[in-house]
């Protein structure tokens, strides 16, 4: 019983689908480039630090080395030796070096941690003209060391490494506070990095929406860095294509609707004429012929459309058998004598020699299939043949592939339709003001149905003058 729209059930309210939350691209960009900040500064703080230290190190280093050289020089020129570095040791004092006396065989003399430092550089070396420029660790602490030699003995300078560290505490403030206004520009350049790159996107997702919501007629700018460029590419293929779907399904439904309102059409108004007595019993059983007619029309209609959703389904099975494709055909040309015989056209039947014509032609293929797809090409043939126009029905072989052939001596198709042939409702569209058609559903069940069989069909011209409807299955190795 088919149902008004008013009588049809109304859907419940759909539940929304909870997503995930997700975080969003600018802000994944903007901690990328945060991290990236953090781990540059830390390897740069690190690396800084001890490149300072260093740095300051040679400094305070040469300094001292200077300083030993202008007390040996007065020491050179100036009078008692003890004297001089008496009165150097008075000044260096104040900046926290400490002067160590080398006496004859390497006897050092001075403060007690400055002698003990000086004896671990190997201070007590610097005679006969040699000087020393060394370094040791003293309770934890550095400590530089620079002895030059005298014309009768000798001295050396002893300071602690952290000498600077005064200024060296004030360059890591400075350095510190460089990575932290680093990492502040960081986020900055992060934040507007991610609204550049994230606001294409944003725009393009908005349209997507847009499209799925119906709005077939947006597209998105193509603008932006290549890759967002390709989203946007690829949002408004997408676009094009759903229209072009869309298109095509509401060509395909007015087609199929004009198809089932037809046969319908005829079964209502001959039962309704049954019912009202309006026909005579002498008519009567030629009036249940057209509504058997009409109703197995209906069917095969219902069968396609039916079969056609079947092969996109995962789910669809065939029956592989052994086949012999010599016995189908002349089961299949028994069955079309008659009807061809009913319209006047001569039906052929092409078979391939053999010992007695009865050698088996024999594959592995779904028979059922088979002969539906075969029917199916011939039915189309036989509804544009006139009387006297023949069909043929051919079996062969190439050395491969056993080939099964549909030939008729009709109209024909154009050049430009036999690439389109299979096409899903192409030629009904084409032809339907000129020629009597189907829903043009066959040549698209025939194409997917041999497809699914592992073979081949294709349309050509017919030696006959009209189509040639070749289907190819794999011969057994």
């Amino acid at each position: 019983m088919i149902r008004s729209s008013a009588e049809l059930p109304i859907p419940s309210a759909t539940v929304p689908i909870a997503h995930p939350q997700r975080t969003t691209l600018a802000v994944r960009v903007t901690a990328l480039v945060i991290v990236v900040a953090v781990l540059v500064a830390v390897v740069a703080s690190v690396v800084g630090v001890l490149v300072l230290r260093r740095t300051l190190l040679d400094v305070t280093t040469e300094a001292l080395s200077d300083r030993a050289d202008v007390v040996a020089s007065q020491v050179a020129t100036g009078g008692q030796p003890a004297d001089v570095l008496a009165a150097a040791a008075d000044v260096l004092a104040a900046q926290g070096i400490s002067v160590v006396s080398i006496g004859p065989r390497g006897r050092l003399s001075g403060p007690d941690q400055a002698v003990k430092a000086a004896r671990l550089a190997g201070a007590n070396d610097a005679v006969d003209g040699r000087s020393v420029s060394a370094s040791a660790v003293l309770a934890g602490s550095l400590q530089l060391v620079q002895a030059r030699s005298t014309a009768d003995s000798g001295f050396a300078l002893v300071a602690a490494a952290d000498v600077a560290a005064a200024n060296r505490q004030a360059l890591e403030r400075r350095l510190l506070w460089a990575i932290l206004a680093g990492l502040v520009a960081a986020v900055l350049i992060g934040l507007l990095v991610a609204r550049v790159v994230s606001g294409p996107l944003r725009r393009t997702a908005g349209l997507a929406r847009a499209i799925g919501s119906g709005a077939r007629d947006l597209r998105a700018p193509v603008a932006g860095p290549r890759e967002v460029a390709e989203v946007s590419i690829a949002v408004n293929e997408l676009a094009d294509a759903l229209q072009h779907s869309e298109l095509r399904q509401r060509e395909f439904l007015t087609s199929v609707s004009h198809e089932l309102r037809t046969p319908l059409a005829g079964i209502t108004g001959q039962a309704q004429a049954l019912a009202d007595g309006l026909v005579s019993f002498d008519e009567q059983a030629a009036v249940g012929r057209n509504i058997g007619g009409e109703a197995a029309r209906l069917e095969r209609l219902v069968t396609d459309l039916l079969d056609l959703a079947r092969l996109g389904a995962d789910n669809f099975t065939l029956d592989i058998a052994p086949t012999d494709l010599r016995a189908l055909i002349s089961e299949m040309a028994q069955v079309w004598q008659v009807r061809c015989a009913s319209k006047g056209v001569p039906l052929v039947v092409e078979l391939p020699p053999g010992p007695s014509g009865q050698l088996p032609l024999v594959v592995a293929t779904d028979s059922r299939r088979v002969r539906q797809v075969l029917d199916g090409l011939a039915e189309n043939a036989l509804r544009l043949l006139r009387p006297g126009q023949m069909l043929v029905l051919h079996l062969g072989t190439d050395g491969l592939d056993a080939v099964l052939q549909v030939r008729d001596g009709g109209p024909g198709l154009a050049p430009a339709d036999y690439p389109v042939a299979f096409q899903q409702g192409v030629l009904h569209a084409r032809y339907r003001n000129r020629r009597p058609t189907g829903a043009g559903l066959g040549l698209a069940l025939a194409r997917n149905l041999v497809d699914r069989l592992g073979g081949s069909i294709v349309a050509s011209p017919a030696g006959e003058g009209g189509v040639a409807m070749t289907v190819r299955l794999p011969l057994p190795h």
